[in-house]
């Protein structure tokens, strides 16, 4: 599902317009971002959470030339399912 679809899918379900629909989609995505740049985390009950984890530097390997490369140390968002998401 990409986001045209998604917006298309919460007006129907919310009853509402879909321009309402993408401004809540929008303002939940912006909050989200602006929420895990602070490293901060996202929690949805019965849905998961978000979260920053920190990968540090390490070796890796170049596929085409086998040449060893560092690999820099970086932030990814984590998202851990609630225990019951996929249960029916």
């Amino acid at each position: 599902m990409n986001k045209v679809e998604l917006i298309n899918a919460v007006a129907e379900k919310a009853g509402m317009t879909k321009v309402d629909a993408r401004k809540a989609i929008d303002a939940i995505m912006d909050v989200t971002k602006a929420e895990l740049k602070k490293d901060g985390k996202i929690a949805l009950v019965g849905f998961g959470t978000l979260s920053v984890a920190k990968r540090p530097a390490r070796q890796g390997r170049n596929p085409r030339s086998g040449e060893t490369i560092k690999i820099k140390a970086k932030k990814v968002v984590k998202f851990k399912p609630a225990a019951n998401i996929l249960k029916k």
